[in-house]
This record gives C-alpha cells, structure tokens and sequence, in this order.
C-alpha cells in the first residue's frame, strides 16, 4: 500500500509563517498558512494513494477535508519527525509539506510509481525540498540530514545516493517562506485559495492614493 503524507503545522497566528510578518500581521500569516495547507490537502485527496494521512503538529480544525488519517508529530528536530513519519506505515510513502499550494495532483501523481524507482525528490528553490518519496522507508537515510538549511536538499540527495536508490526527479517548488514568497507563488497559482486570499489581503482599497 502507498502512503501519502502531509507534514503540516496547525494554523495558529504566531506559531506560523512569522516570516511573513511583517507586511502581514500574524492572523493574516495563519490564514495564509491555512489556505496552502488546504489547497495542499486538496490537491493531495485528489491523488490515487492507499492512505492519505496528515502529520500534524498542534489540533485538526474544520480546515482538515475528510479522507484523511491523522497522525500526530513526534518530538524532536524536523529529521526525527520526518523520519517517523516515514516509520509509522508499512510500504512505499511519498511525503510533501504544507507550503507549496500551486503543487497539483498531475505533479504528485508520477511519485507513486516504484516500478523505475526506489526514491523520489522535489528540490525547493530555496535549497530545501518540498518532497520526498521512498518505496522502502528507512529512518537512517532522513536522520541527521541538517534541516532549514540551504544545503538541505543537497545533502537530502546525497543520502540517498549514496544508499544506491534509484532517484526520480520532481519539479523544483518554491516554498512560502516570505511576502516575495507568497506573491510569486499566489501568481504561478492563481486559481488557488491561496492565491485569492493573498489578493484580497494585499489589494490596494479603493481611493487609497488619491
């Protein structure tokens, strides 16, 4: 069976996205936050895994669509997490984060094929990566891999290559890190609640200039 993950925060002003605030205040970066996680849950249900689960830090809220297991995170740095996650179900996983809402299923969709290869990778522009897919989960090729870094996803790839896996390529994503960030990415998406949340957050009010 394959697994499909989410590893995600809950939405809650100051314990998301506070990079970008300023411009935005922290309720505004966790309604950003909640709407890329929810173009990501959606964009995930519609992807044909076995089991799709969340990996949460915090409380489900109504923002959590059915069809989706919930597993909580464990303690510890962002690698021993990843790599529970990982631990938690038997067979191939393919695992993406929170903050790439322009991600869409026909991107997902080729990283639950194992025939050609043992593991998948989505570089970030920021040198991090968005995703990662291995057929057989093995915490020691996540454990100890620097995390928010930019070498990250450099090192990432090193370590399963120098496992000998079969390494798929995903698109290189750009995370929403900052208010550059988010605008970019709200305009690569623009049909996302993302996006429309962003317009109507950064739209300038009538009058204003005059």
């Amino acid at each position: 069976m394959t697994t499909l993950l989410v590893i995600a925060k809950q939405p809650l002003p100051g314990r998301v996205k506070t990079r970008l605030t300023p411009p935005f205040t922290p309720a505004e970066a966790a309604s950003l936050a909640e709407a890329a996680l929810g173009d990501t849950l959606a964009a995930a249900l519609e992807v044909p895994a076995d089991r799709h689960v969340l990996v949460l830090d915090g409380r489900p809220g109504a923002w959590l669509p059915s069809g989706f297991r919930l597993l909580p995170q464990v303690a510890g740095g962002l690698d021993v997490r990843l790599a529970a996650a990982f631990a938690a179900f038997d067979g191939p996983a393919l695992l993406i984060g929170m903050d790439t809402p322009q991600v869409t299923p026909a991107v997902l969709a080729p990283a639950l094929c194992w025939e050609e290869h043992d593991a998948w990778f989505g570089p970030a522009s920021d040198g991090g990566f968005w995703a990662l897919g291995l057929a057989s989960p093995d915490p020691a090729l996540l454990l100890g891999v620097p995390m928010s870094r930019s070498d990250t996803g450099s090192v990432q790839r090193a370590r399963l290559r120098a496992a000998g896996l079969r390494i798929g390529a995903l698109p290189v994503l750009r995370d929403v890190d900052t208010a550059e960030d988010a605008a970019l990415v709200a305009a690569e998406a623009p049909d996302t609640r993302f996006a429309a949340l962003h317009g109507a957050l950064t739209a300038t009010p009538a009058g204003a200039g005059a």
